[in-house]
């Protein structure tokens, strides 16, 4: 209720706003303008900005060979989101990859990780050059993680932080976090600096990367900037969802800029260079700021620190080159791991028991609020995880195997829950209870079951649509393929 309440309100706010602007844009700022540096400064403060020339040589060439291997080895796939209720195919493919047993869900998808090499996991790639990829993109994560720290400390010493009762301890650890992620014994301000490294360490660890490629020639279409006029948008404004708050985001960007189309033949009048892909900034519904235009070139970084993800919008605008980016970011796992699911069904079984002499199943209790807490987890376990990773998270084979096991056990849970649910229907057609209970339980119990019903024919259809769109798809690359090869022979 409350995400369907919250996506009413964005709705809302964006045709007020696309009311106020009638047919005019709001104006925007790139590098070329005078005053851009003073708007940076002013109103995007928390937008760090890192040069490729900063970044290691070394890394750059790692994880730049990881980007084309994975590409290589076609494990960048189109995700199927629902947005407003309906289903549409994402223009940006993507691959995730992080801790072991983590997942990240955005607009109404689980992504499920492709773990990266972790101490106490065995995980077995299906290629040497998979491994490689990982251990590259752990190495960026461990480097994001310490220029993130001495953002946040930059930030704190400016303090552009409102939390003064925490700057100082936060100014004095981020120092030593920075250093080798040690703490202070002084015994005066061990309980503070506690406090501290607990904050920092939440939002600037991060336990995954969301990798993003688009070659924009082989769209066919792609949605046009609304607010400012600032072209063909890859990604648009949002929010980054279900990260921990005031936890930093990190990006590495790299477009292919020795491309045929790589420099743009348009004489630029004004705005951004459409050929040059960039990241765009706003204040969340505001008219009154100008946004932000930053280019992003081979190897570019930036940090989105604080809350600047919660009080600004960003959106991805494509250039005429393919363009690969790694999204570095502390996501608030507290129901997307496998450790959570795992004690979800635990909890649910405790009301199974089996009788020693006979092996028959049944349940310990008949409470409504027994009954309704089994049969939500249920229904987390089958359409939050199950369908989610049928539908889409199976396509990480390409690279690991390391998720059948636990997918595996979740399905033995599911199908001892699936039994419960049958026991359950059992224990109504008996008439020992008493009658004002028994009603209170089935009314409880029919609202989950259609919802799990409603829930089942939303999947089949989704997996239909999914199947419509590789079809046309390959049709759509025909055509692609088609119009390429007519310009080529027209220009012979």
């Amino acid at each position: 209720m409350k995400r369907r309440a919250g996506e009413r309100e964005k709705r809302m706010k964006k045709k007020k706003l696309l009311e106020e602007l009638g047919k005019d844009r709001l104006p925007y700022m790139t590098p070329v303008d005078a005053d851009f540096h003073q708007l940076w400064k002013s109103r995007y403060s928390k937008l760090i900005f890192r040069k490729s020339d900063t970044v290691p040589e070394e890394l750059h060439q790692m994880v730049q060979e990881a980007f084309l291997t994975l590409r290589e080895h076609d494990c960048f796939f189109q995700d199927l989101v629902r947005i407003k209720g309906k289903d549409f195919v994402t223009p940006v493919s993507r691959i995730l990859i992080g801790n072991p047993g983590y997942t990240y869900k955005y607009l109404n998808t689980r992504l499920f990780t492709v773990p990266w090499p972790t101490v106490g996991y065995d995980i077995k790639y299906c290629s040497p050059q998979i491994h490689d990829v990982c251990k590259a993109l752990i190495r960026l994560n461990d480097y994001l993680h310490i220029e993130a720290v001495k953002a946040l400390q930059n930030l704190v010493e400016t303090k552009e932080i409102n939390d003064t009762t925490v700057i100082d301890g936060e100014q004095n650890f981020a120092t030593s976090l920075a250093e080798k992620e040690s703490i202070s014994k002084d015994e005066s301000s061990c309980c503070v600096q506690a406090d501290n490294y607990i904050s920092l360490k939440n939002r600037t660890s991060y336990n995954m990367t969301l990798l993003n490629y688009m070659d924009p020639l082989q769209m066919l279409y792609l949605k046009q900037e609304p607010y400012f006029g600032m072209g063909d948008m890859a990604v648009s404004w949002h929010h980054d969802e279900n990260l921990v708050e005031r936890s930093t985001v990190a990006v590495y960007s790299y477009s292919c800029e020795g491309s045929a189309m790589a420099e743009s033949d348009e004489e630029i009048l004004k705005g951004r260079d459409p050929a040059v892909w960039h990241v765009g900034l706003k204040v969340a519904w505001d008219i009154e700021t100008p946004g932000l235009a930053m280019p992003l070139h081979q190897g570019d970084c930036y940090l989105m620190l604080d809350d600047l993800n919660m009080t600004h919008q960003h959106c991805v605008l494509a250039g005429f080159s393919p363009r690969f980016s790694s999204t570095h970011r502390v996501a608030d796992c507290s129901r997307g791991t496998l450790e959570y699911i795992f004690g979800q069904c635990e909890l649910a079984l405790q009301n199974l028991q089996t009788d020693l002499d006979s092996m028959a199943l049944s349940l310990k209790s008949l409470e409504t609020a027994v009954i309704k807490q089994v049969e939500e987890i249920h229904n987390e376990v089958e359409f939050e995880w199950l369908r989610q990773f049928w539908f889409q998270g199976k396509r990480y084979l390409k690279c690991t195997d390391w998720w059948l096991k636990p997918i595996a056990k979740l399905e033995e849970f599911w199908r001892k829950m699936e039994i419960m649910t049958s026991l359950v229907l059992s224990e109504f057609r008996k008439e020992e209870q008493i009658e004002e209970q028994r009603a209170k339980t089935i009314r409880c119990f029919l609202l989950v079951l259609t919802e799990r019903q409603r829930l089942r024919k939303e999947w089949t259809a989704r997996a239909l649509r999914m199947e419509r769109h590789y079809f046309s798809l390959l049709i759509g690359l025909d055509i692609i393929k088609a119009v390429q090869e007519t310009a080529t022979n027209s220009r012979l």
